[in-house]
């Protein structure tokens, strides 16, 4: 048997390196009791993740990867209220550019179809579109930190995209919204129902 299929002892936590911008540190617990059921849930800046002491190191690899998923997409789903969505920008501010990028207010809009969010430098204000309501976290946060960065630079120019170097999952969003955009430019099929 390879290390990789026989289970740890019940009651030895394993514990994982962050995974990702914005999710925590990883701990498993295994237990003797737990026989099939795998559950995971958020402790503060940890997600904890309880498997069966039985499982082995690849199956628990496995299950933490898909547990991680299932709480990423239930906290997707949850929509941030505008005063939650100012603490946000100013969480992301202090991280990416230390606190220097401040708004005077950061709100929901349903008027903006064409664009994800609008900034408007002079005025300090921050407008993202309804549509990014429920896109995962890391999405919501780029739009939040390009229009951050806008309060600093106004353009689109080198300086302006230097900045949003920072941001790690830059590219990542940028694709998943280019990703919306052509989904939306396909032709929709008529649902038919078969028999």
């Amino acid at each position: 048997m390879s290390a990789d299929s026989s289970p740890r002892p019940a009651g030895e936590p394993t514990r994982r390196p962050p995974r990702g911008s914005g999710t925590s540190a990883v701990e498993v617990r295994r237990s003797a009791r737990r026989s099939r059921t795998v559950s995971a849930y958020r402790e503060g800046d940890r997600t904890i993740v309880l498997i069966p002491a039985r499982m082995s190191e690849a199956e628990e690899r496995r299950w933490v990867t898909v547990m991680l998923d299932k709480l990423a997409a239930q906290e997707s789903r949850r929509v941030l209220g505008d005063s939650e969505l100012t603490e946000r920008a100013e969480q992301l501010s202090a991280q990416y550019f230390n606190g220097s990028a401040r708004p005077t207010s950061v709100r929901w809009v349903t008027n903006q179809n064409t664009r994800w969010g609008s900034c408007t430098p002079a005025e300090g204000s921050i407008r993202l579109s309804h549509r990014l309501q429920g896109m995962p976290e890391y999405v919501v946060d780029y739009v939040l930190v390009h229009e951050l960065a806008h309060l600093l630079v106004p353009g689109h120019g080198p300086r302006f995209w230097r900045l949003l170097e920072a941001y790690p999952r830059t590219e990542r969003a940028r694709g998943y919204l280019e990703g919306v955009v052509a989904a939306d430019r396909l032709p929709h099929l008529p649902v038919t129902r078969g028999e």
